[in-house]
């Protein structure tokens, strides 16, 4: 059996998954089964049970990549994005912490440092390091769009905010900025 699934398969899989293939579950549960040691199948299965709505199994799969390798670093970023988005900043924070690892200036290391920011409430941060983040990933655009979505919603709350705000607003329990991003976002699990 070989450890690692070839890069035509891979190929083929993806465009399955890319083009919303109806078969692109079952080829890709045949490959988990046919690769078992191959993280980057995994990593695909919990990105596809996210994108359906099946956190449960998506932290599973999450999980399985990250025991196969460890330092599997764009699988252990969606994890940690994944377990923030799912009201486990605490959770995302050790999970991220093995990405302090990576070389200084590395894009991931950045989107990290903003997300923490982000966390804090600290939006100036926040913004600073995932544009420079942004800047420095040639690699994955389709993250760069997501972080630049997210800079979007931060201006977006933030513009939102100041003209909702008054000194007299008083309110019985204090929800964060960073909450209500993420709500506003529609991927945070928290009641409205």
């Amino acid at each position: 059996m070989r450890e690692t699934c070839d890069d035509q398969t891979m190929e083929e899989l993806i465009g399955l998954l890319q083009a919303n293939d109806e078969r692109a579950l079952d080829k890709l549960d045949s490959l988990v089964r046919e690769f078992s040691t191959d993280p980057r199948l995994p990593f695909m299965k919990a990105s596809l049970l996210v994108s359906t709505g099946n956190p449960i199994q998506a932290h599973y799969w999450f999980n399985k990549a990250l025991e196969l390798a460890p330092d599997f670093a764009i699988a252990r970023f969606q994890f940690g994005l994944f377990q923030l988005t799912s009201g486990e900043p605490a959770q995302a924070l050790e999970t991220w912490g093995r990405l302090d690892l990576l070389p200084d200036g590395h894009y991931l290391r950045a989107f990290v440092d903003g997300l923490r920011c982000l966390i804090r409430d600290d939006f100036n941060g926040a913004r600073r390091h995932l544009t420079i983040g942004m800047a420095a990933n040639d690699e994955n655009g389709p993250l760069n769009n997501d972080m630049a979505l997210l800079m979007r919603q931060l201006d977006s709350l933030e513009h939102s905010s100041q003209n909702l705000s008054s000194p007299d607003d008083t309110s019985d329990e204090e929800v964060s900025q960073t909450s209500l991003l993420l709500q506003q976002l529609g991927i945070y699990g928290l009641p409205n």
